[in-house]
């Protein structure tokens, strides 16, 4: 299986299942000399981590990361930087029923039928939990990135939406990453409701990001633009991407989108020219539903849990091509 690895000038390659032993990263290119905080790193994992809001997954992991290389004595070494989490909680009979019995939308009949064996516990590698790796490596990205500030934010769930502008967000946020921090009861009952009746829901995250200089991007197949199309595309349940007016400007002529650079969402010619970036994913309703998902412990709605996930992604793609504009400088 090849495909494990996101990156250039920072690179993560990340390994483990999610019923195995555990799950670990190597993170290559991060700079000598720069802090590093154990607690700051396991402060990351733990927005990640299962069990931390009502209406999510029920598995409970502590998921407390041993440095096995790279740093010492809290400074970054400039080697590969070695992670590894280990699973405590695997409940590996909850997927008896689903190991012949697809489930739509998943990695489960694809893998069978590209490789001619899978691990159904958990889904394998195509599980959720791979993204302890790629939160990991976010912390590292972010150690690059000290005067840069990536925010992600639920903006759509089933009947609840978010209609203003990303970049009008303020901090003051609720648990479930929702703007309006007044529907934070409602959306925990709706989420125990779905939960409840073996139901999922999809939805949409949007993500502003401050503090970026300009430059940071290639002209051709490395635009900034590609680069997290395929960051955040590579997140399992994520079905689309956009920035700025995305979509949106399939409806508008060129002289209204053209009339102020910020519709372009802090890139222009796939490359940043020094505004806010704004990002839009969606996220696809999980794929465990009914029977299934009522005897498991299977998340109705990835989005809560999913927010750190895709702002470490972003983090890894802005820390590669900062450490490339870098060389280019020097």
């Amino acid at each position: 299986m090849r495909g494990n690895s996101f990156g250039k000038m920072l690179s993560i390659t990340s390994f483990g299942e999610s019923h195995g032993p555990g799950i670990g990263v190597v993170v290559d290119g991060v700079p000598p000399g720069l802090d590093f905080s154990l607690e700051g790193l396991a402060a990351e994992l733990k927005r990640r981590a299962p069990g931390q809001v009502a209406g999510t997954t029920s598995r409970k992991e502590e998921d407390y990361p041993e440095v096995l290389s790279g740093v010492f004595e809290n400074k970054t070494l400039g080697t590969p930087i070695a992670v590894f989490i280990r699973n405590t909680n695997q409940r590996s009979k909850d997927y008896d029923n689903i190991k012949s019995d697809y489930r739509p939308g998943h990695a489960d009949e694809t893998t069978m039928k590209k490789f001619g064996i899978r691990d159904h516990r958990g889904g394998g590698r195509s599980s959720g939990r791979e993204t302890i790796a790629r939160v990991i490596g976010g912390y590292f990205a972010s150690l690059v990135l000290p005067d840069i500030q990536v925010k992600g934010f639920m903006t759509k769930l089933g009947p609840f939406e978010f209609n203003g502008l990303p970049s009008d967000i303020s901090d003051d946020y609720s648990p479930y990453y929702f703007p309006d921090k007044s529907k934070t009861k409602e959306i925990r009952d709706y989420l125990l409701d779905l939960k409840k009746n073996g139901e999922s829901r999809g939805g949409k995250v949007s993500l502003v990001v401050k503090g970026v200089p300009p430059g940071l991007g290639e002209p051709a197949f490395d635009k900034l633009k590609a680069d997290f199309a395929k960051a955040l595309i590579s997140i399992g349940a994520v079905v689309s991407f956009s920035f700025g007016l995305g979509e949106e400007m399939a409806n508008l002529s060129g002289s209204e989108v053209s009339k102020d650079k910020q519709n372009f969402g802090g890139m222009e010619g796939g490359i940043s020219n020094g505004d806010d970036i704004i990002l839009n994913v969606t996220f696809k309703p999980t794929s465990t539903v009914g029977e299934k998902a009522k005897e498991g412990r299977h998340d109705p709605c990835i989005i809560p849990r999913a927010i750190p996930v895709v702002e470490a992604m972003v983090k890894l793609v802005l820390a590669d091509h900062l450490l490339r504009q870098r060389a280019y400088e020097n």
